[in-house]
């Protein structure tokens, strides 16, 4: 989803005034994914580097932010997973796109510590442009410890022109000493009432923007990527009562990720029914009338935490989806 077919969230924009008005070299955004973090953290950057700035943050005209739309800023370096920066438009490296271009390897799903190195020499660099560097981390918990060790010393002694801001959707997974280098921010989670109206004036009609929110877990940004995705509120309300026939042709558009994230969605709302908990995926009508006993809701949890690591890379993706659907039925049949 490109930045430009997205207006900024009021909440972004109030937590940008926000943390521009603060001092720092290094800014930790961090917080459950879908709250807006990488957007935060291009405001943050297009205002650090804009050539007309306000305490409200970038012009939005000038040549910096040109340059950034359309991925050409020499004072601004991006580090994100491979398939990241494809996804979101940002430029490899010659040697990297040449390396996927010739099939000699797949696009990282981490941050590669050659990609770190870069930045490091980025960073010691003199600004292109006069108004010192940039560099943006996203999703940080992507970094491995080789990855992360050799931004530590860069956040330790950072060269005087140069700021970080590093967005994380798993902020615990990240060192402690890449931690206690950065300011930390914890996301604003939007009031429903805005969130609402923020989904609707993105063109979501207003009968689904409730059903997308509730199935993105009241957070705005996934809920847009749902809603984006070409699912229909409707799919989503009758997907328990399918799984439960083991109807495999109501997840087949679904890719391996996306069916187990659905799936522990389901079981995270019985799991809480069990226990006389509300659900927070599914609208309480959704769910199977009989919910299956703990003790079988817990195996099948750990029986998709188990196949998500593995998601990415299925060995067939058919077969896994069958596996998956049949699992889930014999679990909401389950007498023990």
């Amino acid at each position: 989803m490109s930045e430009a077919t997205v207006a900024l969230a009021p909440w972004i924009a109030a937590q940008r005034t926000s943390l521009l008005a603060q001092r720092g070299h290094a800014w930790l955004l961090q917080g459950p994914s879908g709250l807006g973090q990488y957007a935060l953290g291009m405001e943050l950057v297009r205002a650090w580097l804009c050539d007309a700035p306000t305490e409200q943050g970038a012009c939005g005209q000038c040549s910096s932010c040109h340059a950034i739309d359309v991925r050409t800023h020499a004072d601004l370096c991006v580090l994100m997973p491979e398939v990241q920066m494809m996804a979101l438009g940002w430029p490899l490296s010659e040697k990297a796109q040449a390396d996927i271009d010739d099939k000699k390897r797949k696009p990282s799903r981490e941050i590669r510590v050659e990609a770190m190195r870069d930045a490091v020499e980025f960073s010691q660099r003199t600004s292109a442009r006069g108004k010192g560097k940039a560099v943006l981390v996203y999703p940080a918990e992507q970094m491995n410890h080789i990855t992360a060790n050799a931004l530590l010393k860069t956040l330790e002694e950072p060269p005087g022109d140069v700021r970080f801001v590093l967005a994380s959707e798993a902020a615990h997974q990240l060192l402690p000493t890449i931690r206690s280098r950065c300011l930390g921010h914890t996301m604003v989670w939007p009031a429903q009432d805005q969130m609402l109206q923020w989904l609707q004036g993105q063109g979501i009609a207003a009968d689904a923007v409730v059903s997308f929110l509730r199935a993105a877990g009241g957070r705005p940004d996934d809920a847009l990527a749902l809603a984006r995705s070409g699912r229909s509120p409707q799919a989503w309300s009758a997907l328990p009562q399918a799984v439960a026939k083991g109807d495999v042709t109501a997840l087949g558009d679904w890719s391996p990720a996306q069916v187990i994230d659905a799936l522990q969605k389901l079981c995270h709302d019985l799991l809480a029914a069990s226990v006389g908990g509300a659900p927070r995926y599914f609208a309480p009508a959704d769910l199977p009338k009989t919910v299956p006993p703990l003790g079988a809701l817990t195996r099948w949890s750990r029986a998709l935490a188990k196949a998500a690591r593995t998601a990415d890379h299925p060995f067939n993706a058919g077969l896994m989806l069958e596996a998956l659907v049949a699992q889930a039925r014999n679990t909401l049949h389950s007498k023990h």
